[in-house]
């Protein structure tokens, strides 16, 4: 017979045990998207402790939407051959243009993140950062339903090695580091410089270029490089987002 009070007390105690493990981490990601679980994945896969948080209930940032809800994805030659690694089907629709079923690719990059060894915290979001010594340490985490309900309810905080910005069109930590840290950013101006209008060629190559240190202890990969440094975005091609976050696992598995 199922005891109501144990299938609580499960999930409570698993829960305390997982959360607790990413308090102190090698590297802590803000944003679940393709660039992040990428990302992830690579660095877990190198041993390294890996937690992504995710501010809302489902992972994929803007992946499982395609186009304009079409569930279809494009990528090109090169991130078709990463997918391959990760048996994700992909249909050729002319040379150099690849369509990938939205759904099947993230469901197989959050797979292969979580079983690569990264923990996935989603319903959390990055409402601060923790900074000493003029280097970013940490996040400073709270529920979405407290962000959302304008509660005042204080967070908690997690120590990273390494803090990654995947959160996309917003680039939300970058944001926080530039209004509320005092550190100048690796950018022209010294601060966000917002992304352009779509160019699809354009943006392709500078989302992985632009994948790099923005400020001592933060990285930007993904949506997120391109809004910080001033670049196009790139609308449903999704191949330069999974390059930005290999890309950057391995610069920092390198760092580390």
């Amino acid at each position: 017979m199922l005891d109501e009070v144990i299938i609580s007390k499960a999930i409570i105690e698993s829960y305390k045990e997982k959360l607790i493990k990413c308090l102190d981490v090698d590297v802590a990601i803000a944003g679940a998207g393709p660039a992040g679980l990428i990302c992830a994945y690579y660095l877990a896969k190198a041993g390294k402790k890996v937690v992504i948080f995710e501010k809302k209930l489902s992972i994929g940032g803007g992946m499982w939407g395609g186009g304009m809800l079409f569930n279809e994805i494009v990528v090109q030659e090169e991130a078709k051959k990463l997918l391959d690694a990760f048996s994700i089907r992909t249909k050729k629709y002319k040379k150099n243009y690849y369509l990938v079923d939205a759904v099947e690719c993230i469901s197989g990059l959050a797979y292969n993140a979580v079983n690569s060894g990264a923990t996935v915290i989603n319903t959390v979001a990055v409402e601060d950062v923790m900074v000493k010594q003029k280097r970013v340490c940490g996040l400073v985490i709270n529920w979405t339903a407290v962000e959302i309900a304008n509660l005042h309810v204080d967070p908690l905080t997690i120590r990273a090695k390494i803090v990654i910005d995947s959160t996309g069109h917003p680039c939300e930590v970058v944001k926080v580091v530039q209004n509320k840290s005092g550190l100048r950013l690796k950018t022209k101006t010294g601060k966000i410089l917002g992304e352009k209008s779509m160019w699809a060629d354009e943006a392709e190559k500078t989302v992985v270029k632009n994948t790099k240190e923005v400020c001592p202890g933060l990285y930007v990969c993904g949506m997120a490089a391109n809004a910080v440094f001033g670049t196009p975005r790139m609308g449903p091609i999704f191949g330069g987002m999974l390059l930005s976050g290999k890309k950057l696992a391995e610069k920092i598995k390198k760092v580390l």
